[in-house]
C-alpha cells in the first residue's frame, strides 16, 4: 500500500509517533512519502531525552522512506532544505496525496 503522511508539528512527542510510524510502515513493506508543513520542517535534528525525533527521521531515511519539506514554511523560517528533507511545493504536496492509497496526519 501507499501511505502519505503529513506531519505539522515540531512538538516532541507527536513528530517522533509520526516517524515510528512511518519506519514501522515501511518495515511492513508499504511505500511511504512524508510531507512536512508548518513548524515540522524544523524537526531534522530535533532531539529530547525521551522522544528523539531525529533519531526516528534519520530510521526513516534508512530504510528507504522519502521525505518532503515545504518550502514556503522553510524560507518563513530562515531554513534550507537537506539532503534528507528537500524543499518542495504545494504541488508536491498535492501529487502525494493523488500518489497515496491512504493518508495520516499528525
Amino acid at each position: 500500500m501507499k501511505l502519505g503522511i503529513i506531519l505539522e508539528t515540531k512538538e516532541h512527542e507527536k513528530a517522533w509517533n509520526a516517524f515510528r510510524f512511518a519506519v514501522a510502515s515501511k518495515k511492513k513493506g508499504h511505500e511511504v512519502k512524508l510531507f512536512l508543513m508548518g513548524e515540522a520542517v524544523e524537526c531534522e535534528g530535533r532531539t529530547h531525552w525521551m522522544y528523539n525525533v531525529d533519531e526516528q527521521l534519520k530510521a526513516f531515511v534508512e530504510v528507504g522512506g522519502e521525505i518532503l519539506a515545504c518550502g514556503t514554511c522553510l524560507k518563513s523560517r530562515q531554513l534550507d532544505g537537506t539532503e534528507a528533507c528537500p524543499i518542495s511545493t504545494m504541488n508536491d504536496c498535492v501529487e502525494l496525496v493523488e500518489w497515496a492509497d491512504k493518508m495520516v496526519t499528525f
